[in-house]
């Protein structure tokens, strides 16, 4: 797999992942969950390598490597959907700390804490009373921070992502007899795949993106290195 088809590819799980899960996930947690997979699939390869050295087995290979991130999909999906849950109570309970605040210079400190400090900065003392104005108009929420179906497929696409950014890694595998070729095979093929993220990442970022993509093989690397060390 050269720059090209790699580059083809991941454009391509971009777009599907656009037609799906673009007006849930943003296009950084896609790149995240894509490089996840990715480390932990390669993770995964070097490290059974190692332990296995010349005697590797090609099936038990690629059965760990697609097990092991369809595995951790589902724990991302699972901690993806905690996350909303966390995220959809920190607004209930600012919402109820406005209207319980004592006076509205206080609910105003309330609502200018949960904005970024270059927006508060801009914001006068008016604009920030007429969104306590507007909170405390609103009704009053019937349950607690509950999922919604957008969160359900926001945890299916990161799971999925997880999962698909293997294929890539283990094809190999698949087309090569030869374990040892194989597994180098498949290493180029996650060197030039973290190169494609990082470069998709740069252009997200406003980065420099063949800068952002040889940084992206560094850190990928280090990262795999370490996690083999640690014993994978």
């Amino acid at each position: 797999m050269n720059v090209q088809e790699a580059m083809g590819f991941v454009t391509k799980m971009s777009e599907a992942s656009d037609s799906l899960f673009g007006s849930v996930l943003d296009p950084m947690e896609r790149i995240s969950e894509t490089l996840f997979g990715l480390i932990m699939a390669l993770t995964f390869i070097c490290s059974l390598g190692i332990a296995t050295g010349a005697n590797i087995n090609l099936q038990t290979m690629l059965i760990g490597a697609l097990g092991c991130n369809l595995a951790w999909g589902i724990v991302d999906g699972g901690l993806y959907l905690l996350g909303r849950i966390n995220s959809r109570g920190e607004k209930i309970r600012t919402l109820h700390a406005v209207r319980r605040a004592p006076d509205s210079e206080t609910a105003r400190r309330v609502i200018a804490g949960t904005l970024a400090p270059e927006l508060v900065a801009f914001l006068s003392a008016q604009q920030l009373e007429l969104m306590r104005q507007k909170l405390r108009q609103l009704p009053e929420p019937s349950h607690g921070p509950g999922l919604t179906k957008r969160d359900w497929i926001g945890a299916l696409g990161l799971c999925l992502l997880s999962f698909l950014s293997t294929f890539p890694v283990v094809i190999p595998f698949l087309f090569l007899s030869d374990a040892r070729v194989a597994l180098r095979a498949s290493y180029a093929v996650a060197i030039v795949m973290l190169f494609c993220c990082g470069y998709v990442f740069g252009i997200q970022s406003g980065l420099r993106p063949w800068a952002a993509g040889l940084a992206m093989v560094a850190v990928g690397g280090a990262l795999v290195g370490v996690a083999v060390a640690l014993g994978g």
